[in-house]
């Protein structure tokens, strides 16, 4: 009778129970990639754009692997598309009009594919693209439409005017360092006829490559190679050092960490970068004499770019684990995402005293992090509930926000094959395709209703919008994010950027009311997503051109 009893009371008990709250969940997508996505990119408010190196994929078109695709977020049909040049180790971002531009890659062919051409001074354009399907849309490029200087490994970032600043970049296929580098800056649409020379891509020399790049709120550009970094003026052409990165830590290819220029904020929008992972080497050392075991860095490095934060230098904490190819991603409500990467190694494919199979890496992180910028020093780095994704992505993957909410995560291939099936290296190929879908995706979100197709600079905009009850109530905490969703490789979401706007819900719920931000060097012209976030709880991005839409100028 007393056993009875206790189990009654037990049983009573959980029945009683509140629900679970949501929690960060991982989903396996049923459809292939098609090809490994080492670059990726929202295009549209369907779609995702992937690029691949020429290689064989098992994706097809024109009778040959492709090396580019369309992956439809709300079908997961994937739509081969015909790539002329080799994007390996391209660069990507946003013009002022909604083109996406690739940038640079892969100076060689691929045995078995005779239709390949070299991709380092290739301009690979996509878009915009008005088809939900992808329908109609493809890659275009122009033999004709070149680059100053052959890059494989640039940065690129979209600036003031619309038009992209491309940084850095090799001649040649290095395997470890940059031995041939392209020290130099140069301008898409073109604005000069020659490249601009960098002495700090000089002094941040032999590993350089990917360096991370950040458009500041007053028009300059922020930037970090190697462990140095620097403010570059492009108005006047000045280079000004800014404290390197504490303790030694290297933070670009092939010490890949990652870096992210965190939300801005009215009225002042004072910028501040966070820089994570990589690794503590002496880059003066042969890479015959590194291992795939070689440990990486915990540390993660901020800093604020005023003169007052300059003088204070870094502010360092540290990750629950350290990482090298990991990506930082923005999250609608101003945290960061930190995911992907391996515990130990390097970046790359080979040439290591002793690499795993063709790896420079090992022990793949499998759990992302939560990064809170404005918690206090050494409380702001969690993986507290957060789930693993049983997945390696090292080398050759990508992470991006969608504009439905959650993170797309695809490729990773360390190796030089990408045969599918199984094979006899421990981290093959990857064609399968994930989401991370934060705790806001299993309950009721806020919507927005209905938005302006182009939103103009310091512009007093109302929409209307529904909000569930739970969030419907005086005191809830409203966030309005102008988000950039970037382009994603090699551990690096160039163009990446949050804005936060001036907001506020009237007071019956079904209208919202937001200032967008002043002028075009807070957020440089070109496509936005728009998020409501009300208590953390954030609804789908409304896709949006900031400005007018108009093509970037070109040189006279």
């Amino acid at each position: 009778m007393k056993s009875f009893v206790s189990l009654l009371v037990i049983s009573t008990a959980v029945a009683g129970a509140a629900p679970p709250s949501p929690q960060w969940t991982f989903t396996l997508k049923n459809q292939s990639s098609g090809i490994v996505v080492i670059e990726s990119a929202i295009v549209s408010p369907t779609l995702a754009l992937f690029f691949d190196r020429a290689s064989d994929d098992p994706l097809q078109i024109n009778g040959h692997s492709a090396w580019g695709a369309l992956w439809n977020l709300d079908t997961e049909d994937v739509t081969a598309l015909d790539v002329v040049t080799n994007s390996w180790c391209a660069g990507g971002a946003f013009l002022s009009n909604g083109t996406m531009a690739n940038i640079g890659g892969d100076p060689r062919g691929y045995p078995g594919n005779p239709t390949i051409k070299p991709g380092n001074q290739a301009i690979r354009l996509f878009g915009p693209c008005l088809s939900p399907t992808g329908e109609g849309c493809t890659v275009f490029e122009d033999p004709n439409l070149r680059l100053l200087a052959e890059r494989w490994y640039p940065s690129s970032i979209r600036i003031f005017d619309g038009s992209l600043l491309i940084v850095g970049g090799s001649h040649v296929n290095s395997v470890f360092y940059d031995i041939d580098p392209e020290l130099s800056f140069e301008f898409f649409p073109r604005k000069e006829e020659t490249v601009r020379p960098s002495a700090f891509l000089e002094r941040s020399l032999p590993a350089n490559l990917f360096p991370r790049v950040f458009a500041l709120p007053d028009g300059k550009v922020f930037m970090v190679a190697n462990n140095r970094s620097i403010i570059y003026d492009i108005e006047t052409n000045t280079e000004t050092p800014v404290p390197d990165i504490p303790n030694g830590i290297h933070v670009t290819v092939p010490t890949d960490g990652s870096a992210i220029l965190l939300p801005l904020s009215p009225p002042d929008y004072t910028p501040e970068v966070l820089v994570c992972g990589g690794s503590q080497i002496d880059d003066r050392t042969q890479p015959a004499n590194f291992t795939f075991q070689h440990p990486t860095s915990s540390q993660c490095s901020r800093i604020t770019l005023t003169p007052e934060g300059i003088a204070k230098g870094w502010e360092v904490e540290h990750m629950i684990e350290g990482r090298i190819m990991l990506e930082l991603v923005h999250i609608p409500n101003g945290q960061i995402l930190i995911s992907n990467g391996a515990q130990t190694g390097f970046a790359g494919i080979g040439g290591l005293g002793l690499s795993i199979d063709e790896s420079n890496a090992d022990q793949p992180a499998l759990i992302p992090s939560i990064y809170t910028p404005d918690a206090l020093l050494g409380q702001r780095i969690s993986n507290e509930g957060m789930p693993s994704s049983g997945i390696a992505r090292m080398y050759h993957s990508t992470i991006t926000l969608t504009p439905q909410g959650n993170f797309l995560i695809a490729g990773s291939n360390p190796n030089n094959t990408t045969r599918v099936g199984p094979l006899d290296v421990k981290f093959p190929a990857e064609f399968r395709v994930q989401t991370l879908n934060p705790p806001y995706m299993s309950v009721q979100r806020p919507r927005i209703l209905s938005m302006p197709e182009r939103l103009r600079f310091g512009e007093r905009v109302t929409v209307p919008v529904s909000l569930p009850g739970a969030l419907n109530r005086s005191g809830a905490k409203v966030q309005v994010s102008l988000m950039d969703l970037g382009f994603s490789t090699h551990g690096f979401h160039m163009g990446a950027r949050l804005v936060f706007m001036e907001a506020s819900v009237a007071r019956d719920g079904k209208s919202l009311t937001f200032v967008t931000p002043p002028n075009g060097r807070v957020y440089p012209p070109g496509p936005a997503s728009v998020f409501l976030t009300v208590d953390d709880v954030s609804s789908e991005g409304a896709w949006v051109m900031m400005g007018s839409g108009s093509t970037p100028p070109t040189m006279e």
